[in-house]
């Protein structure tokens, strides 16, 4: 007897899945396309298939706030005036492997 061929149609068949994100992973996404929190609940709201009122209590947690600036005092700050040297170059080249033909 001879074993039937699966036909190549069968074989090559591919799955694909697709699985909506996370609702941290929607709203890191909406944290980097905007810094407003109100579009950031909107965006993931839509990632995610939800409604807002869902998604933002979960947006607000996350929100992260803006960075406090300090005001700035003198002796923070420096220079290096001993230096007249000027600005430091630095170049960096690639060598290419070098080729050895056979003979």
């Amino acid at each position: 007897m001879l074993a039937k061929k699966k036909s190549s149609g069968t074989q090559n068949r591919r799955v694909t899945r697709i699985d909506p994100p996370a609702l941290e992973e929607a709203i890191v996404a909406a944290q980097g396309l905007t810094d407003d929190v109100e579009s950031q609940i909107e965006i993931a709201a839509q990632l995610m298939g939800m409604s807002e009122d869902e998604v933002r209590p979960a947006v607000l947690k996350a929100a992260v706030p803006p960075p406090v600036r300090r005001p700035v005092h003198l002796a923070d700050r420096y220079s290096m005036t001993e230096r007249n040297e000027g600005p430091k170059v630095v170049v960096v080249e690639r060598k290419r492997p070098r080729l050895v033909m056979p003979r």
